[in-house]
């Protein structure tokens, strides 16, 4: 199983800290570092240092790191045209010697919209499928060759779809929870397909969901990769472990309800359940930012038990 590093930078971290994390999860042999795409913190708390543009940051941790994965889970379609976004994709990739993935997404917080001036439409997944249309379209495009799309919500015309990603495909990663048009949509595009904080019980379902979308267009449903993000609190033992919980505002109960959490022993068992619903990869959503000993203890207790 890939254990991958989550965060969630709106909630208050410098590229800095982002760096850090990124650094020390590259370290501790995690498989990638992935981050939110959002400029507004949800909830009371302090606003400070402000957001990061998802694209600028990971460019930034392309040329700072060597081997670990980067991306975005999930990029918002509402923030970037498809065009733009495909060329800037394509770049980071080449400044990471290949290492991006693209996770792409409706997006949801309406507030952080008004906050920035970014239009934000009631029906966005039409957005989204377009942009998915467009930017697969844009990659695959032979060099020396035109490119063009002229659907409801973009039209490009003779594009020389430049630059080309290092990767052939570049990976590509869509989620959510929707029972048929959000499964289709995988089975079209994914590598891979991620349910974000689902109700535990309600993971089998939507994998299979998946997997029938694939059968339904002739697709190997084992070729798209099932996985999961969920908030992770993992502390040595009880003590440490309700420490942790408290810092991201939870409590023990809550988080071993929800997420991944516990003692290391409960966290592989855990994990071990997971891989047997036929998950392969797991984005740990680590909240405390600056706990990187968190990141230490689950390389050292829980990952060499599900790797």
């Amino acid at each position: 199983m890939d254990l991958r590093i989550f965060i969630e930078p709106q909630l208050g971290a410098s590229y800095d800290t982002q760096l850090a994390l990124a650094r020390r999860a590259e370290d501790l042999g995690f498989d990638a570092f992935f981050r939110s795409d959002h400029f507004l913190r949800s909830g009371d708390g302090d606003p400070l240092p402000g957001p990061t543009d998802s694209w600028i940051t990971l460019a930034g941790l392309a040329r700072e790191t060597s081997t670990i994965r980067l991306g975005t889970l999930v990029t918002s379609a509402t923030f970037r045209l498809p065009g733009m976004l495909a060329v800037q994709v394509a770049q980071v990739d080449a400044m990471s010697g290949g290492r991006v993935e693209l996770g792409l997404g409706t997006g949801w917080m309406a507030a952080e919209h008004t906050a920035y001036g970014v239009p934000f439409p009631a029906k966005r997944f039409g957005l989204l499928e377009e942009q998915l249309e467009i930017i697969t379209g844009m990659w695959a495009t032979p060099v020396g060759e035109r490119f063009s799309h002229d659907g409801p919500h973009y039209q490009l015309t003779d594009s020389p779809a430049l630059p080309k990603p290092v990767q052939d495909p570049l990976p590509i990663i869509i989620g959510g929870g929707g029972p048929r048009r959000t499964p289709a949509l995988a089975a079209r595009f994914a590598h891979e397909f991620n349910q974000a904080f689902p109700a535990k019980e309600q993971i089998p379902e939507q994998r299979d969901r998946v997997r029938a979308a694939c059968e339904e267009i002739g697709r190997d449903p084992d070729s798209i990769v099932q996985s999961l993000a969920l908030t992770t609190v993992v502390g040595a033992d009880d003590a440490e472990f309700a420490h942790r919980a408290a810092a991201v505002g939870s409590t023990p109960e809550r988080m071993r309800a929800h997420g991944i959490a516990g003692t290391p022993g409960e966290v592989v068992e855990t994990l071990q359940g997971f891989a047997e619903q036929g998950i392969t990869r797991v984005y740990l959503q680590c909240l405390d930012m600056t706990d990187l000993d968190h990141l230490d203890l689950i390389a050292e207790e829980v990952m060499p038990h599900v790797g």
